[in-house]
């Protein structure tokens, strides 16, 4: 039988068979209870769907390094194109916001249902519901949201005040807008006048170039200004690249902001635990309170070994071993005032 027959034969099977299988397919059987509840995973707001469990931060930290910095980096700064999910402080709305679990997130369900269903990538629903309770506490510790001591729980989940809980709007438009649609639209004489204000050509909106004089006079500025800073222009350019294996959780330079740790400017020189909005650890808030100031000799000891100089600090970098990285990256924060 030909292809062309086979199909014409199925056809009217299906169309003799349909009216007296309408409602009465006889396929397959009824879902289990144990096989709906493998699909059904969803955790609400409200905490609805949340099983019994706990996990800590720092049960959370280890897990985090072996099962998820791979892409979210250590400190959930996130890795190439995958996502951070820590970060993004008062960056809504700027131009190029950083929507993260702390900056964006408004509900914590929404992080434990994801972790839970999907994380790890390419290993999804493998970890234990204990073991999604401490990735996500550790998430929420990265973004400062909770102490290093912190366990969440299904008890205590509602707890948790996410900041970004109320930024978000109920979508009302099949209401607010319906008479964009249920209004009889306007055909003609639908404005009294219409008139022409102002032309294209004299709006003038396009950005004057300066000119590669312009530009060459201001390269000679900075250069200037670079020359005066840093005494030493070789060392300040190693530094630069020393620095980024800090840029994805600090910043420096005009703008900058501070992310998950503080932002750098100034800070040779500068006392501990100064920089203002900055959520510090208890134990830095110490150590500034006993008079620590980032002298050149202090930021070195530090960046040598972060945990070892300041126990409880919540840098987890593991910290430069070699001297000259660290000379080289006191030279380069040093251009930052």
């Amino acid at each position: 039988m030909s292809r062309y027959r086979e199909w014409v034969v199925l056809g009217l099977c299906l169309g003799l068979a349909g009216p007296a299988m309408a409602g009465q397919y006889d396929l397959g059987r009824p879902a289990l209870p144990e096989e709906i509840a493998a699909w059904d995973l969803d955790v609400h707001p409200d905490g609805t769907g949340l099983p019994a469990g706990q996990g800590s931060v720092k049960d959370g930290e280890r897990l985090f390094s072996a099962r998820c910095a791979a892409c979210h980096g250590e400190f959930a700064e996130g890795v190439g194109n995958w996502p951070e999910l820590a970060g993004g402080e008062d960056t809504l709305a700027d131009k190029d916001p950083v929507k993260t679990v702390g900056s964006y997130w408004p509900y914590l369900s929404t992080v434990w249902d994801y972790v839970h269903r999907s994380m790890p990538f390419g290993d999804a629903q493998s970890l234990s519901d204990d073991e999604v309770y401490a990735i996500t506490a550790y998430i929420l510790y990265s973004n400062y949201l909770v102490e290093e001591d912190f366990v969440l729980s299904q008890e205590n989940f509602l707890e948790v005040a996410m900041p970004n809980a109320d930024g978000f709007i109920v979508d009302d438009r099949e209401e607010a807008e319906s008479h964009f649609w249920q209004d009889a639209p306007c055909m003609e004489d639908c404005k009294d006048s219409v008139e022409i204000t102002m032309r294209a050509r004299v709006l003038d909106v396009t950005p004057e170039d300066e000119g590669e004089d312009g530009a060459a006079e201001e390269a000679v500025e900075v250069a200037a200004t670079e020359e005066t800073a840093a005494p030493d222009p070789e060392l300040v350019a190693e530094g630069e690249k020393v620095f980024r294996k800090c840029k994805a959780c600090h910043q420096v330079g005009e703008g900058a902001k501070n992310r998950v740790g503080p932002h750098l400017n100034g800070v040779v020189g500068r006392a501990a635990g100064a920089v203002e909005g900055f959520r510090y650890s208890k134990p830095l808030e110490t150590a500034a309170a006993d008079g620590l100031v980032w002298t050149e000799d202090a930021l070195a000891a530090f960046l040598a070994d972060p945990r070892g100089f300041l126990k409880g600090t919540k840098m987890a970098f593991a910290g430069l071993k070699s001297e000259e990285d660290r000379a080289a990256i006191a030279a380069y924060l040093a251009t930052f005032e």
